[in-house]
């Protein structure tokens, strides 16, 4: 495939001296790039073909990096990528050591902030700018917004700082939630271009100065403007935050773009320019169905997404959004929220057999662990359908207005533990920690499809809030079985007993990693625990190996600092009882994006690693080693 123009791309540098025409070029070439990228690794899709226009405006207009241009959702910046001198390396994206698909300021300079999460750019430029203007230095600072960003309050917070602060900043609302609407067309353009040039803005402010004299006229005036600009536009609100609102303009049209970011990069204070796009754009599939482009798999461009000749096995997801189902079938009570992840969490189906009693909140984390509630004060069961680190932008909420109230809410965190080609951004390395550290609270780590199921309705059966963890994909293949059946509540269970002789080893194995627990334990010849629960703890089984082995082992995929098999030392030490225990999960580090099977073998959280782990801590011939006494 050539790129005979975008070959020569190096730096935006290289396009700011392209003609019109060329940048049309330009345009066509790096649609195509990133649809035959993202075909063959995988990745953000949709999004990433519906920026290429307004990327190439954004580099061609500002003098990026000395320009800061800070993208919001981050997962819409391969074109920027490909543009800012990482063209040849986007083989590699999302993959171990390659190109990240979040900008990342230690990958680029012109990854001016790392946005993996949504509805941050507009705090982030707001303080560039100000940093900006209090060390003397001239240059602009641009937030791009979109995907559903700006349902987020953090995005209002921002707005609403930022339009009194005296700022020189750019707000870029790339609105892609809907197609180009006919008002987007010639007329529009215009105004576009009026409100945002040079003409408009004298007038603007002579008038002012003339009107100001009189403040009933004045007043009048200010509201005439308002509502007129209301009429055709629907920005009377970033107006009243404090910004110049320039748009509704089409986002993939480089002759509206260019001129009108010219125009307001020109313009002191706080600017706003609304574009629309459409996700998608240039690739007839997508286009028509952009959720299933989102971020696939790799897939061939020309016959587009297929499904797989055999049944993939079944996700962790869709455990839960047919227990989800079965439950709400069962019981009036449930209600589903979900902020703004109904694909992603496995709710399609129980939006659509039961409307009434699902939310979609958007990118609204805090308000819907505290919506839930709200609801659970009233009496009804609610689920709140989150990824792991997603949760972690509730957490005032979940500890102030669930916890605290004790109010009987379901947290089903998706995501838990490493997520692969997302990255450090995306992994649920932090939820044991940080919620069993919560009064109130219990968490519950299922090790297969089938446990996970029980676990949703142990939860649920509760009054009081609960969280069950589960992984990103696929679990071991246990069969389901169909009928609501809880775990019983706090108690883990023995899966594998010790022989007799050499010294006995106990493993206790948290959430998914007990079948790498457990293929380790037959080489070791060690006990294994399923423990389930992180929060209440099985403490008489804890007890019952303990007294019974000269060493213990705990696994988890889960941070160390706090986790699970902090637990266990603290139920130790409050027994009073003094034996080794060997804790394996994931280092005081982020881990980066990469293969998950390969990132846990990296990490020593495959059956050899814990092996090699439990050798390493207790000797190499642990059936020499001299059994100790059994503890009374």
């Amino acid at each position: 495939m050539s790129f005979p123009l975008l070959s020569r791309i190096d730096t935006p540098a290289d396009l700011r001296g392209l003609s019109r025409a060329e940048l049309q070029q330009l345009a066509a070439e790096l649609r195509e790039f990133v649809l035959d990228t993202v075909s063959r690794t995988g990745g953000h899709l949709s999004s990433n073909l519906g920026t290429v226009e307004l990327t190439i405006a954004l580099h061609h207009v500002f003098d990026t990096p000395h320009d800061r241009l800070v993208w919001d959702v981050g997962h819409q910046t391969y074109p920027h990528k490909i543009l800012t001198g990482r063209r040849d390396r986007m083989g590699t994206l999302r993959q171990l050591g390659g190109v990240s698909g979040f900008p990342r300021r230690d990958e680029s300079a012109y990854d001016t902030f790392g946005t993996a999460h949504s509805s941050t750019s507009i705090s982030a430029v707001l303080g560039m700018a100000l940093a900006a203007k209090i060390k003397g230095e001239s240059r602009k600072s641009v937030a791009i917004i979109g995907d559903g960003a700006m349902s987020a309050g953090m995005a209002f917070e921002a707005l609403n700082n930022g339009g009194v602060a005296g700022a020189d900043m750019l707000v870029v609302l790339n609105d892609n939630d809907m197609s180009i609407s006919p008002p987007v067309g010639a007329l529009n353009k215009y105004l576009a271009r009026l409100m945002s040039g040079k003409f408009y803005a004298a007038a603007r402010e002579g008038a002012k100065s003339v009107l100001k004299a009189a403040p009933p006229l004045f007043e009048l005036a200010r509201r005439l403007e308002e509502h007129a600009k209301g009429m055709v536009v629907p920005g009377t609100i970033f107006e009243e935050f404090g910004f110049n609102y320039v748009g509704p303009i089409d986002g993939h049209d480089l002759d509206a773009l260019i001129p009108t970011l010219e125009n307001l990069r020109d313009k002191p204070g706080a600017q706003f320019l609304h574009v629309v796009t459409r996700k998608g754009h240039g690739y007839e599939l997508a286009e028509a169905d952009p959720i299933k482009y989102h971020g696939p798999s790799p897939f061939n461009p020309a016959e587009g997404i297929k499904k797989p000749a055999t049944a993939p096995k079944i996700s962790f997801t869709q455990v839960f959004g047919q227990w989800l189902c079965d439950m709400a079938a069962k019981d009036e009570r449930l209600v589903g929220i979900t902020p703004a992840m109904r694909e992603g969490s496995g709710m399609v189906e129980f939006e659509q057999r039961f409307p009434k009693r699902y939310f979609d909140v958007g990118i609204a984390e805090q308000h819907a662990v505290t919506f839930a509630g709200g609801l659970a004060c009233e009496g009804l069961k609610p689920v709140v359908a989150i990824y792991s680190t997603f949760l972690q932008r509730g957490y005032d909420q979940l500890i102030h207005d669930v916890a605290i109230q004790n109010l009987p809410v379901v947290f089903a965190l998706d995501r838990a533990g490493l997520v692969g080609a997302d990255g450090a951004t995306h992994a649920g390395a932090y939820d044991i920690a940080y919620i069993r550290c919560i009064p109130n609270c219990s968490l519950i780590a299922p090790a297969d499809e089938n446990e996970c199921r029980q676990a949703l309705t142990a939860a649920f059966e509760q009054n009081h809030p609960v969280a069950v963890r589960y992984p990103r994909g696929a679990g071991a293949g246990v069969a389901i079985r169909p009928e609501l059946v809880a775990l019983p509540w706090g108690q883990g269970e023995l899966r594998r007993e010790a022989g007799a002789g050499g010294r006995r080893i106990a493993i206790l194995a948290f959430g998914t990693l007990l079948y790498p627990a457990l293929a380790a334990a037959e080489r070791l010849d060690a006990s294994v625990a399923n423990m389930r629960f992180v929060k209440p703890l099985d403490v008489e089984l804890l007890l019952k190996l303990a007294r019974t082995h000269d060493a213990l082992v705990t696994v988890e995929e889960g941070c160390l600092m706090g986790g699970a098999g902090s637990a266990v030392l603290e139920a130790l030490q409050a027994a009073g009882l003094d034996i080794p225990v060997l804790t394996l999960g994931l280092p005081d580090r982020f881990i980066e994006h990469g293969d998950p099977a390969k990132l846990l073998a990296g990490l020593g959280l495959d059956a050899a690693g814990i092996e090699q782990s439990v050798l390493k801590r207790f000797g190499a011939r642990l059936d020499l080693v001299q059994p100790q006494p059994v503890r009374a």
